[in-house]
């Protein structure tokens, strides 16, 4: 009864937002890099900070460094929505975020100095990762989706390290927001707000985990998006452009623009790649090394990956610089 009463209060507050979204024109209008091709509402992904909003009314005394880390991302992403904003300024307000966090789960005492630069490195790229990977309808729910059940198994089967009631929070936003995002026409796009707030909340789980197991390999949860993340930027790299513009080189936005495959078929093979990728993370967990584990699982990503530069060229598109 919980859940469904919390689905309800999350699925009145999206229909309000579009209401206000409607009055102040927050839009997205397609342009020549965009994979969508229609005039839609932009930062319904408010529903993630709606319920981090809700859990944190109930639990007060227990999240507060949480909240006011995913408070100020989310504010600051919303007007990124509206005006755009420097990269300086959305760096640095990610940066004061994750601080909070940092401090709050006793990070700075935990790691050494370089441990926290590279954790600080770690999770500001993730971050930012997650905000590329939104680009098509439907990718940044199911994927969350994924992400969220793979954490939730974990906290239940194999090492607690967080109120199970906090990641069911995350997953029906992500339902509700589902309802509205994954069709042929999406009602709304989950905008700078939606995918930046969500990835800071899964930071803040994976974190959580990986001090309470002493393992890294949990990120390999979001080992899909890191590989087409970083893979594209590195190639972008290449093609000497100008990685903070927007673009149309990640895998999915080939599959989508070239290839002409349905945007929701698309995200469902994100979502079910992820899948059978945690599926394995789990079930290897301390019966291979962690660097034999990372190795089993990027090394097929890459494969995979590498079949954009293939369908680019079939396309006649520019692969080098």
């Amino acid at each position: 009864m919980q859940y469904t009463i919390l689905g309800i209060i999350l699925m009145i507050l999206m229909l309000l937002y579009f209401k206000v979204a409607n009055h102040f024109n927050i839009i997205d209008k397609p342009n020549e890099r965009s994979s969508h091709t229609e005039i839609t509402l932009r930062g319904g992904g408010i529903i993630f900070w709606f319920s981090a909003l809700l859990y944190f009314v109930q639990h007060i005394h227990t999240n507060y460094f949480f909240f006011t880390g995913i408070t100020l991302v989310s504010l600051v992403s919303l007007w990124d929505d509206i005006q755009s904003l420097s990269n300086k300024i959305r760096i640095t307000t990610h940066f004061l975020a994750i601080s909070l966090v940092f401090y709050n789960l006793d990070v700075f005492n935990l790691l050494p100095l370089y441990g926290v630069a590279i954790a600080y490195i770690l999770a500001i790229g993730l971050i930012n990762a997650y905000n590329f990977m939104d680009g098509i309808n439907g990718i940044t729910g199911l994927y969350t989706l994924v992400v969220l059940g793979s954490l939730l198994y974990v906290n239940k089967n194999i090492q607690f390290f967080v109120d199970a009631v906090f990641i069911k929070y995350a997953m029906i936003a992500s339902l509700v927001f589902l309802f509205f995002n994954y069709r042929k026409k999406a009602k709304c796009f989950a905008g700078d707000i939606g995918s930046i707030a969500i990835a800071f909340w899964i930071i803040y789980f994976l974190l959580k985990l990986i001090l309470a197991t002493h393992s890294v390999i949990w990120l390999l949860f979001l080992a899909v998006y890191g590989v087409d993340a970083i893979s594209t930027i590195i190639h972008r790299l290449y093609l000497k452009q100008n990685i903070f513009q927007a673009h149309r080189l990640h895998l999915y936005q080939v599959l989508s623009n070239e290839c002409k495959i349905q945007h929701r078929l698309v995200s469902a093979y994100y979502g079910l790649i992820q899948l059978l990728v945690s599926v394995l993370v789990v079930f290897l967990y301390q019966k291979v090394q962690d660097f034999l584990l990372f190795l089993i699982v990027i090394a097929p990503l890459l494969l995979i990956y590498s079949s954009k530069f293939y369908l680019l060229n079939k396309n006649g598109l520019k692969i080098k610089p």
